[in-house]
């Protein structure tokens, strides 16, 4: 029995931010008690060895679910693979990450799927994984969401490759809507796009490049919230960075479409400017936009349009983010800096409550999935963050393989102190914080 002592319990799934004790008993949250009573439940349960973790002075919430990360593997194992990617998710105090299908090969499949899964399995974390829409990612045929439903995907998507047939988008969502199951859409016309990964306005024009303008995602959003509301589909709309595109799925929503959508930590933290500053490590599609458009997606987060948090944790190798800009690659990682950057620019402005950030980062996730996690309720499983909310620290030293970010040397506010999944520690950090070591009793 392990009993975490004195922690600000964070619930979001039950509107609970109390101080308290957590009882973990094998793979379940037993139940939360005042503090102080957590040891007199181990005892009246015969429990005579129990390990105590002092959580006096920091917050316990659900494992972090994230919805959208790459682990590049199969295929592109020097940048990031199953173990490091779920190392790095652990110490960014996530319980559950989603996979993208953009491996090579293809997880259009039962095998490459199968693979990821089974490796998944061995890494101490959840490693869910979504197949792909087309086969290909060609956007032309559907794959067998049925049988790679039942072979364990957790959804579909094409992340990476937008899907610009409307009438097969239709298609995948009317299938998507008769297997009761989730479409997750990466939004970008390359019609519109000249060079992708830099916001096309004032800082493009000061680089002599045209970019990929905001007409690029909002069309496809507005295209395929609608389709949703048609057809019924539960959707996804990844990375959104565009205030008009969050505008879309107000609407959409209001108008009864089950149209989620995500945001990830770089495009409500940085603006276009930032590649003036960070050069490729600034680079992402869909690209950082205006302040206008940050603005917006906070907003959005306020109210309730963007549900969740997710980082689109893409890793690249150094040598490939030196390249010139129009030639590196996009992406950044953002698995170990997440929950900083929700504190330091959602928190601590005021714009969200650690416990409404704690629901955009688990419970939403997790409900978008139909996942058991997000909750601490008593026999929920025992996958949990332990943080400093106030701690501040330097980014810099990831476990990650690559470390393409902006944001090194960055002193950000909020440090992960302790992660455990399914009750066992898959994570402890000492350093930076001083955190104490659990105690038997």
């Amino acid at each position: 029995m392990l009993i975490i002592e004195g922690a600000r319990i964070l619930d979001p799934a039950a509107g609970r931010d109390a101080v308290g004790d957590i009882v973990i008993e094998g793979e379940r949250i037993r139940e939360t008690r005042p503090v102080g009573l957590g040891r007199e439940a181990a005892r009246q349960a015969g429990e005579e060895n129990c390990r105590v973790i002092d959580g006096r002075g920091l917050a316990a919430a659900p494992g972090l679910v994230d919805v959208h990360v790459h682990f590049r593997d199969p295929g592109f194992t020097y940048k990031e693979d199953i173990e490091t990617g779920a190392r790095a998710a652990a110490r960014g105090g996530f319980t559950t990450v989603v996979c993208m299908a953009n491996t090579k090969p293809i997880a259009d499949n039962r095998e490459t799927l199968e693979y990821v899964l089974e490796k998944g399995r061995k890494t101490g974390i959840r490693v869910l994984s979504c197949a792909a829409i087309s086969k290909g990612f060609q956007g032309k045929e559907l794959t067998d969401m049925e049988g790679l439903l039942a072979a364990g995907a957790a959804g579909f998507t094409d992340d990476g490759i937008p899907l610009m047939d409307g009438a097969f988008v239709r298609r995948a969502m009317e299938e998507a809507a008769r297997l009761d199951t989730v479409l997750s859409f990466h939004e970008e016309d390359k019609t519109f796009i000249k060079e992708n990964g830099i916001n096309h306005g004032a800082v493009s024009d000061r680089l002599g490049i045209y970019g990929s303008p905001a007409l690029a995602e909002n069309s496809l959003v507005a295209r395929d919230c609608m389709i949703a509301l048609d057809t019924g589909a539960r959707i996804d709309i990844q990375h959104i960075s565009s205030g008009p595109a969050v505008e879309m799925v107000r609407l959409a929503k209001k108008l009864g479409a089950q149209v989620w959508a995500e945001v990830t930590p770089h495009h409500f933290a940085l603006t276009e400017d930032a590649v003036l500053a960070h050069g490729s490590l600034a680079k992402m599609n869909p690209p950082l936009r205006t302040e206008r458009d940050r603005q917006m997606l906070i907003e959005g987060l306020k109210d309730g349009t963007i549900d969740m948090i997710a980082t689109d944790h893409a890793p690249h190798s150094a040598e490939e983010k030196a390249r010139p800009l129009t030639e590196a690659p996009s992406g950044i990682i953002g698995l170990e800096t997440a929950l900083a950057l929700g504190i330091t620019y959602l928190v601590k402005p005021g714009h969200l409550t650690l416990l409404e950030l704690m629901k955009k980062m688990s419970t939403n996730p997790a409900r978008l999935y139909r996942l058991e996690a997000g909750s601490l309720a008593a026999g929920a499983p025992a996958d949990l963050v332990l943080f400093d909310p106030d701690a501040r620290w330097t980014v810099k030293d990831f476990v990650s393989k690559s470390a393409n970010s902006p944001f090194v040397g960055q002193t950000l506010t909020g440090c992960v102190v302790r992660t455990i999944c399914a009750g066992w520690e898959v994570y402890a950090e000492e350093r930076r914080t001083g955190g104490q070591n659990g105690e038997t009793v």
